[in-house]
């Protein structure tokens, strides 16, 4: 019985899988938005920047309710979480198959689906980093590929379901689609190990390990006062000002260069496969040199490119950018989990990794929507594109400025002497 029990398949891996497909979907048909907006337009007339302010809405809306849904997961777990915001997100999008005025795709686009992407990311990440310790990194790294899968090939599908059934019957179906597939995979989810009869990463030491971190993680009391978090919330929001920016308008920016719906929506497409290599790579990053340098790196390739966007006219530019800021992209989003419960602990991860993911969809709100009114006012892109630029500097330097080495002990041992 005992030999059985030790070739069992260790469920976290089933967590994992799971967490890849709700990222996959949920994360894939969010960014799939700005391949709607030249039928959007075409229909209706309206601007980018009203057009972006649907996009911000829901990032704003997600990104509060992110922080509840993650005091949820703490305390109740994901599984029912996952079940009633998985409904939302695809009753969304069904609904956006019938709207046709400014006030309906905001309350649809922003108001519904926003309630469905609360918990997109926060389930996903916090779930998998209660389940692995030693693997953590790579795990992250695993899950976050669902990511990059969704924005590879939900796009591409969602091109091939307008140019065929017309932008309205392609929304009902990518809704019906992942209503079905979101409640599905939400039965699959547990908390932590503790919920099943396995122990974490396959070794009872580590089960230990989490115990100690559930234990000894900041405190909810303590966390306001910690400088660390406070950085880590602003280096969020400067980066997922840039990555939203980007990627509601870089379809229209390539279509405005290439004059191509199909091959702009491939700049789109190629950052989403580009950014499952870089997840992959930046989770076994994580866990061989740490999460602080492994953020920089990534802070450091995205104002890299951000910088090379000002002068990219010609196709293979755009194509060169989607490279590495696929890279970029895809590490942030890998290593922004791991982060948080190397500095903090797991004790209240799911809280306070729903602040940090906050503070970044604030900056995900207003970025696409500066950059849609930038575009309105000026005809162009370069002025919005320097900002992003701007920001991404910002966020490093924030990085940059955390104390090197620091653990959640240490945090919180430091927390201790001021008191």
């Amino acid at each position: 019985m005992e030999r059985i029990t030790d070739r069992k398949l260790f469920y976290g891996y089933f967590i994992v899988a799971s967490c890849f497909l709700i990222q996959a979907i949920g994360i894939g048909t969010h960014v799939s938005y700005g391949v709607f907006f030249s039928s959007l337009i075409s229909e209706f007339g309206w601007s980018r920047a009203t057009l972006s302010g649907a996009s911000s809405v829901v990032f704003f809306l997600m990104g509060f309710l992110g922080i509840f849904v993650g005091r949820f997961n703490d305390r109740v777990g994901p599984k029912s979480i996952m079940g009633i915001t998985g409904f939302f997100f695809g009753m969304g999008y069904i609904l956006m198959s019938w709207i046709g005025t400014v006030w309906q795709l905001y309350l649809v686009y922003g108001l519904i689906i926003g309630i469905g992407m609360s918990s997109i990311d926060v389930i996903a990440l916090s779930t998998t980093a209660r389940w692995f310790t030693r693997k953590r990194g790579i795990m992250t790294g695993i899950v976050k590929v669902g990511t990059g899968f969704g924005q590879l090939t939900i796009p591409f599908i969602a091109s091939i379901l307008i140019a065929g059934y017309g932008w309205r019957n392609a929304y009902l179906i990518i809704g019906g689609a992942s209503l079905l597939l979101l409640i599905s995979i939400s039965r699959l989810l547990r908390k932590d190990p503790s919920s099943t009869d396995t122990s974490q990463d396959n070794c009872p030491e580590k089960i230990a390990r989490t115990a100690r971190e559930m234990r000894e993680g900041l405190s909810l009391r303590n966390m306001l006062r910690n400088r660390e978090f406070w950085t880590i919330c602003g280096a969020s929001l400067a980066c997922v000002y840039c990555f939203i920016s980007i990627i509601v308008h870089i379809v229209p920016h390539a279509n405005d260069i290439m004059r191509s719906a199909s091959r702009s929506a491939g700049v789109l497409s190629l950052i989403g496969g580009v950014s499952m290599a870089g997840r992959i790579t930046m989770g076994l990053l994580i866990d061989r040199m740490g999460t602080k340098k492994t953020m920089t790196l990534c802070f450091a390739i995205l104002t890299a490119v951000l910088l090379w966007l000002q002068i990219a006219r010609e196709p293979w530019m755009l194509y060169l950018f989607a490279i590495f800021y696929g890279v970029a992209h895809g590490g942030f989003y890998t290593v922004i989990s791991p982060i948080v419960a190397d500095l903090f602990g797991i004790r209240a991860h799911g809280f306070l990794f729903g602040i940090v993911a906050f503070s970044g969809n604030v900056g995900g709100s207003i970025g696409p929507l500066i950059t849609g009114y930038i575009f309105d006012i000026t005809g162009g892109y370069m002025i919005a594109f320097w900002i992003c630029a701007l920001m991404s500097a910002i966020g490093l330097a924030l990085i940059i400025s955390l104390r090197q080495g620091l653990s959640h002990a240490a945090g919180i041992k430091n927390l201790s002497s001021r008191r």
